[in-house]
């Protein structure tokens, strides 16, 4: 297929990257902490974390794993938020020839218990805070080893023991429970000092995270990414954002979960393969909180998602920060609505670059170029070594300005779901191109605006209405703050569009939305019925669950 994309590229970026220039994610990981190894790797609540110590840490961990017999790809589970045992942990466990299982720490039981038996994972990292939920679990999984670690942990003898006290016993933040058998973070690092890490040939086809997808469109499944996908998708990125050498360490804001293919990608493996400091956030919806964090560090890397720049541009101390050295601020995970983009732009004066990716995909397939001045609206052009094409319901290529499917193709696309033959024939072509299940078109210059999820699309009298549209004019309304947009019934049209709003402006009334949009959307696009709410449901990543939303509307 013809790559038109290229013709769009701006210059100095590669059609096609080497990934081969690393053997694996590990090699790529130990090449930073020779390289760095004075530098800070890593901040959290004013505690740093060289380089050098991330080395000593991780070869410690991983050599107390390699103890207890696991065999070389083993899964084993981390469940923290983003703490500095983090980046501790997941080094550790690819170095050790291991396979890292993200774990959302606010999962039920039921969750995790599906992901730990599904993925087979035979260990488990995870903050005392969530223990109870892996107490409940644990005797239904093939757990075998479970590591407890506190908040206090790596934040020095003082320190440490003031912040457990605090979360434990002031704010109550540690349900109680009771793992007999597991054994303390620093307990590990303890007796893992007196071991030797046994080096493990690894290579680009071995298995180095199952990521599970967020199932908010059914099963969670677990998106097989091998050490070239990691690789691939680094160097991809890398190629694109085109940083030049600078003066100062580069800042990286890692607000987003780690356990997220998102934040892990762009904040930790891009952060780490540069040099760069990723300053660590266990809880980004503490919003004054995380001003306060963000002031103490001149920011120049800022991955994010449409509602934490929303809720950011709704703080009036974060307007009082100094924005002089954001260089790249990134939207993805869900769609950028041009209301936020625009205010963002005034006040930062850095253009929100709006990508397009999945746990699937590493995850960046797309991106718009850098040097952009202004919203685009568009999900950007296929980066380095990646190609994107629009099928039609029989998988057939459609030409441009054609509306169908997205699909990818590129050395960042997942092996597969794990243990999931059918699931994973059914979401790629005979010559290996990932249908994403999102509706998109691409336009004569390369670039692809997405339309919506195909489930999400709303059938009104025969007429297709995508969410994505409608919530992107509602939340221009100066008084709405946030917005989801789902389908519902309707013994007349079929569907009818409704609205679950919530409010920047407490007087605003249904009616004024109402006859806002009657001047910004055809009539069938029109909502029918608006739902004022104090809040929306969204993942632990601030992505609006528009399913939750139509789960409740069928149950009521």
């Amino acid at each position: 297929m013809e790559k038109i994309w290229l013709k769009s590229y701006p210059e100095g970026v590669p059609a096609e990257i080497d990934s081969t220039q690393y053997r694996s994610v590990t090699h790529l990981l130990e090449e930073s902490f020779r390289k760095y190894a004075d530098r800070n790797a890593y901040v959290c609540m004013d505690k740093f974390l060289t380089y050098g110590e991330l080395d000593k840490l991780s070869l410690q961990m991983g050599a107390w794993l390699q103890s207890k017999g696991l065999k070389p790809g083993a899964r084993v589970a981390i469940m923290l938020p983003n703490v500095l045992q983090y980046p501790v942990a997941m080094a550790a466990i690819l170095r050790a020839g291991y396979t890292v299982v993200n774990v959302n720490p606010l999962y039920t039981p039921r969750e995790l218990q599906h992901q730990l038996t599904d993925s087979g994972s035979e260990a488990i990292i995870v903050l005392e805070n969530f223990a109870t939920t892996v107490e409940q679990v644990l005797a239904h999984t093939q757990v075998k080893h479970v590591i407890v670690a506190t908040m206090g942990d790596m934040l020095g003898t003082l320190k440490g023991a003031l912040v457990n006290f605090v979360v434990r016993n002031v704010k109550k933040m540690v349900p109680s429970y009771s793992l007999p058998n597991s054994v303390s973070f620093k307990q590990v690092l303890a007796e893992g000092s007196r071991l030797a890490l046994d080096p493990v040939k690894q290579g680009h086809d071995d298995i180095a995270f199952l990521q599970y997808t967020g199932g908010t469109t059914g099963v969670s499944k677990g998106a097989v990414l091998l050490h070239r996908n990691i690789i691939a998708n680094v160097l991809q990125n890398e190629a694109w954002l085109q940083f030049k050498p600078q003066a100062e360490q580069l800042v990286f804001v890692c607000a987003l979960p780690l356990y997220h293919i998102y934040s892990l990608t762009i904040s930790a493996f891009m952060g780490m393969r540069m040099g760069g400091l990723n300053l660590l956030v266990p809880n980004p919806r503490d919003i004054p909180g995380f001003v306060k964090e963000l002031g103490k560090y001149r920011v120049a890397v800022f991955p994010a998602v449409n509602t934490l720049y929303n809720a950011l541009l709704n703080n009036a101390e974060f307007a009082k920060l100094d924005f002089s050295s954001y260089s790249v601020c990134n939207g993805g995970g869900m769609a950028v609505q041009q209301a936020v983009a625009d205010r963002w732009l005034k006040l930062t004066g850095t253009p929100i670059i709006e990508g397009y990716g999945m746990s699937e995909t590493s995850p960046v397939a797309t991106a718009n170029r850098v040097d952009i001045k202004e919203f685009t609206g568009t999900i950007g052009l296929p980066i380095p070594s990646t190609e994107v094409c629009i099928l039609d319901d029989d998988g057939n290529v459609l030409p441009l300005g054609g509306t169908g499917e997205i699909a990818i193709r590129g050395p960042q696309v997942m092996a597969g779901y794990w243990n999931r033959p059918d699931e994973t024939a059914k979401s790629m072509t005979p010559d290996g191109f990932f249908k994403t299940g999102d509706v998109g078109i691409m336009n004569e210059q390369g670039f692809t605006r997405i339309v919506d999820r195909k489930k999400d699309m709303i059938i009104v009298s025969g007429f297709n209405v995508y969410p994505n549209e409608v919530e992107g004019v509602v939340a221009s309304h100066p008084g709405v703050l946030e917005v989801a947009c789902i389908g519902v019934p309707d013994k007349n049209s079929g569907e009818a569009v409704k609205l679950f709003v919530v409010r920047k402006d407490p007087n605003l009334t249904a009616e004024q939305l109402l006859d806002f949009c009657k001047h910004e959307l055809t009539a069938y696009k029109k909502p029918k019925y608006i739902e004022f709410r104090d809040e929306l449901p969204k993942t632990n990543v601030g992505k609006i669950l528009r399913r939750q939303l139509r789960d409740e509307k069928v149950a009521a």
